[in-house]
């Protein structure tokens, strides 16, 4: 306690009844011994006399209230004012309560508990903030290492899809990835069977983060030109001819390793293509993703398939294989649902249609330029480029036998 009165006989008596309460009491004479005492030293309540020569009461107030402290103090004015506009200034001026002298011990005894809980609630807010800020740290310092994990994360995700542009005898390839987080569920990427045929697929797994992106990483392992021993699309024949499965039996084996394999609770939509280069005759199957488009060479637009089922919900779910032919200068565009179903801010879908008014109106550029045109026309339809979903595509352009 401080007690602060520039009448000595006022702070000795307040201060001997404060002091066989149990108190410790401090005392000082004037405003300004009073100020240098809390600069050095914490007081949990104050009891200052309004009227002091020099610095009044009101005017330590203030001066308290300037000091950056870590604590509260809890500040009574003694006064004689009774006014109210009087004592508005003191409670302005940051005084908590208010004494009328002559000071009676029952009163003061009473002003004095109430100023105990409430420094009590201020200390136990104090640590509790303080536990908080120790907490809060702890958190960011978590944040942060996942952070690193995720964008280190991220570029591993990255090789997956290959270089973006590539070129193989008949065709080029053309990729777009822009995942919505640090890493997404998405997977568009292509891989040669033999020399006169090339897989082109695109997936995207239910869901977003890192459940997603896991999945679609076991599921790049298993589409990987690279390996072709422990790709599930591929058959190895007795004089080692790379063959592969018709679409619509990869797609059934992707359903048996998704739901008895993987047993996971995610399952995935895919468009899987297989192109002969030598003639542009093409077979694929749609399961549950949008329909692949074809951008012929006279500027017609054909829109493949007809839906299909997601892999990986029901066993019994069956496949269709679809026919198609490319002419030489005709594109196959695959595609993610993050572009048709990316909104307006007032939640109106692109749709098919507007995704072909895009195309249609671009089609005079390369297919590398015209999925960078496409990623900003999303952009201006979401109003921003943190789009809410993945958004993923993978252009071929068909150059015909004679380059095959």
């Amino acid at each position: 306690m401080l007690v602060v009165d520039d009448s000595k006989a006022q702070r000795r008596m307040i201060s001997r009844i404060m002091s066989r309460w149990g108190y410790h009491v401090t005392e000082a004479g004037s405003g300004e011994e009073a100020l240098l005492a809390c600069s050095a030293q914490r007081f949990d309540i104050i009891l200052s006399d309004w009227m002091m020569d020099g610095m009044t009461g009101l005017e330590f107030c203030r001066a308290l209230r300037a000091l950056a402290q870590d604590s509260y103090a809890y500040f009574i004015l003694l006064t004689s004012k009774s006014e109210k506009a009087e004592v508005a200034d003191g409670l302005e001026a940051g005084a908590d309560d208010f004494l009328t002298k002559p000071v009676a011990p029952d009163e003061l005894r009473a002003r004095l508990r109430a100023g105990e809980r409430i420094v009590g609630m201020q200390r136990e807010l104090l640590q509790k903030n303080r536990l908080l800020g120790s907490t809060l740290t702890e958190l960011q310092k978590v944040h942060d290492a996942l952070d690193r994990d995720l964008i280190h994360a991220r570029s591993v995700q990255q090789t997956f899809m290959r270089e973006r542009r590539a070129s193989v005898p008949g065709g080029d390839v053309s990729i777009l990835f822009r995942s919505s987080g640090h890493v997404g569920g998405d997977l568009v990427g292509w891989f040669r069977i033999n020399t006169s045929s090339v897989i082109l697929y695109s997936i995207d797994v239910s869901g977003h983060g890192v459940a997603s992106a896991m999945l679609s990483a076991r599921l790049a392992g298993l589409l990987s030109g690279a390996a072709p021993e422990r790709n599930a699309s591929l058959v190895l024949s007795s004089h080692a001819r790379r063959e592969t499965w018709a679409p619509e039996e990869v797609a059934a084996r992707f359903n048996k390793v998704i739901l008895d394999d993987l047993r996971v609770d995610q399952y995935m939509t895919m468009v899987y293509a297989q192109i002969d280069l030598l003639n542009g005759k093409g077979r694929l199957v749609q399961a549950g993703h949008p329909h692949p488009v074809v951008l012929r060479a006279d500027g017609t637009m054909d829109r493949l398939g007809s839906g299909g089922m997601p892999i990986g919900l029901l066993e019994e779910a069956s496949f269709e294989g679809v026919d198609f032919r490319l002419s030489p200068g005709d594109r196959l565009f695959l595609m993610t649902d993050g572009i048709v179903e990316c909104p307006t801010p007032g939640g109106e879908e692109l749709g098919d249609d507007g995704l072909i008014d895009i195309l249609r109106r671009k089609k005079h550029m390369t297919s590398g330029q015209l999925l960078e045109a496409l990623t900003w026309q999303l952009a201006a339809h979401y109003g921003s480029e943190d789009f809410p979903d993945d958004v993923s595509g993978l252009l071929f352009d068909y150059l015909g036998p004679s380059s095959a």
